[in-house]
């Protein structure tokens, strides 16, 4: 038992982290998940050669219920790939522990962790460490940064608003930091019982003040009073055309028979914009006649702007783009999409390993382009300037950051969930969108084929979302909702300075990870004390 008992410890964190999101969306478990493997990685009985090796085993054990759990949607895309990444992502948590076994102190006396000194110093470097590893796997190909400890907390609206200086990173350091120190105060509690004495716990004690300070700075933001700000009316139009249907030409002059009729009801309704999704025309708006001449007769019946979501082909390249009608259909403005998913608009490596084209088959047939402006679209019927988000851009916080630097007043998001049907993966997509509000202080307005349309304000509370009688958010409709766009958005410090406080965990965890290397081989390579040996003294 004794050894399969870091085994399961391992395993437990792993479930209480996958159970922390949807679709069990539990996810006040976040403050607890980690308790579990920490015990694993400091107080379980350590391997008598190479500890590392089994540090990582724990942390990948536990990786491989954690990412397999929360990302269980990616098999209404590809098994194999579900798979691949499960196994891959894995290594990151196997990193961290390994990096967390290298900051408990080598000497088999437990006496150091009842020094509130010990404890804090090890719990901050852990929460840092942990903080680095969610930073290093959301740029490090394949990025995948979805669902970070700090995206758990997104119903917690004080709490997050601390991502306006630190971003999701920031509340993840604090949960993690909470979680480690709740383990290091069970063993010091055990420690003190068995001695017989108590002393304050001022480790404790100081944890939870930090995440006090932190609720309390939120509390504040959301008491200030509110700027200046103009209030636009819009149409989202969620179509729901079935993923197999939307790039066949067989189906093509359906789609658009729908998306005229529901844009004649959003006309009706006279919005000052009215927004279509991801790719919601089978050819481009701008390029192919059919196509335009459809937009442009319903953007001429409209009075406000017209934002569509639409492929673009070009001399400059082939794009994912946004495009904004204005002046009745006249005029419009063009953002290509700057981050681009692997494997579902390019092929990594595709002539360089003509395999991995063959395995994505008809999925990826060809390559997109990425865009290389941070392009602001600018309204007419308002004086409002959008910052434009294609797909997974609005998961991306370094990315989105970068328009509200430009003076973006709001983000407008066109995405297309439905590669993923009915699972929970639209739900998470919105839930790691919903804190580029809160990093940037500016609202949002999500247009989806099908997933998730809804509107989030500034503190990254969703407003409102379109759904069916039954609750369901798959179906066809239209949101028709106000959104409060503040005039002249003052750039937090996030929007100004973006990762740094996640870059400055890496650089801490890089600095201990080298220290404790060094230390660990100047011990290999000192002269063993040899007790036969008259001449040396052993204390």
């Amino acid at each position: 038992m004794s050894r399969l008992l870091p085994w399961i410890l391992a395993a437990s964190s792993g479930v209480l982290l996958g159970l922390s999101y949807p679709p069990a969306d539990l996810g006040n478990l976040i403050w607890i998940a980690l308790v579990p493997l920490a015990w694993a990685v400091w107080f379980t009985k350590p391997a008598p050669r190479r500890e590392w090796l089994r540090l990582a085993g724990l942390g990948y054990f536990c990786g491989l219920f954690f990412f397999p759990m929360g990302a269980f949607w990616l098999t209404e895309l590809t098994w194999p790939g579900y798979i691949l990444l499960a196994l891959y992502f894995s290594f990151y948590t196997a990193g961290w522990a390994v990096f967390a076994g290298m900051l408990k102190s080598p000497d088999a006396d437990a006496s150091p962790w009842l020094g509130s000194l010990h404890n804090l110093r090890v719990c901050a470097l852990g929460a840092a460490g942990w903080t680095a590893m969610e930073w290093l796997r959301g740029v490090i190909f394949p990025a995948f940064g979805w669902n970070g400890l700090g995206i758990a907390q997104h119903a917690n609206i004080p709490l997050i608003q601390i991502a306006d200086v630190t971003g999701v990173g920031g509340i993840s350091f604090l949960i993690a930091m909470a979680n480690l120190m709740i383990a290091a105060t069970i063993k010091r509690l055990s420690l003190e019982l068995g001695k017989g004495a108590r002393r304050a716990h001022l480790d404790f004690a100081l944890t939870i003040a930090l995440v006090a300070l932190a609720w309390t700075y939120g509390v504040r933001q959301l008491l200030d009073p509110e700027p200046a700000s103009t209030e636009i009316s819009f149409a989202a139009v969620q179509a729901s055309v079935p993923q197999l249907e939307r790039n066949n030409p067989a189906f093509e002059m359906e789609i658009l028979e729908g998306y005229k009729n529901q844009s004649l009801a959003a006309i009706a309704m006279q919005p000052d914009l009215i927004l279509w999704p991801e790719s919601a025309t089978p050819n481009p708006v701008l390029g192919h006649q059919h196509t335009w001449d459809l937009v442009r007769g319903l953007a001429e019946q409209h009075a406000g702007d017209f934002l569509i979501g639409t492929v673009h082909w070009g001399q400059e390249g082939d794009f994912n783009s946004i495009a904004l009608l204005t002046s009745r259909g006249s005029e419009a403005q063009l953002h290509h999409k700057i981050h681009l998913v692997p494997f579902g608009e390019y092929v990594p490596l595709r002539k360089e390993f003509p395999l991995l084209a063959h395995i994505v088959g008809e999925l990826v047939p060809d390559d997109f382009d990425p865009g290389k402006k941070f392009t602001l679209l600018e309204m007419e019927a308002k004086p409002v300037k959008l910052g434009p988000l294609v797909c997974f851009e609005d998961t991306l916080g370094d990315l989105a950051r970068r328009f509200a630097e430009l003076g973006a007043q709001a983000f407008v998001v066109v995405t297309n969930d439905g590669w993923f049907n009915e699972s929970s993966g639209s739900l998470q997509h919105v839930r790691n969108a919903l804190f580029r509000c809160v990093e940037n202080n500016i609202p949002m307005i999500r247009a989806a084929n099908t997933g998730v349309t809804c509107a989030i304000d500034r503190h990254g509370v969703v407003r409102e979302i379109l759904r069916d009688p039954s609750g369901n958010t798959f179906g066809p409709g239209i949101l028709f909702s106000k959104i409060s766009v503040p005039q002249n958005p003052s750039p937090t410090f996030y929007s100004r300075y973006g990762e740094i406080f996640s870059i400055s965990c890496i650089v801490l965890s890089a600095i201990v990870a080298g220290i404790s290397l060094i230390r660990s081989r100047l011990q290999k390579n000192s002269p063993r004390t040899n007790d036969s040996d008259p001449k040396i003294s052993t204390p």
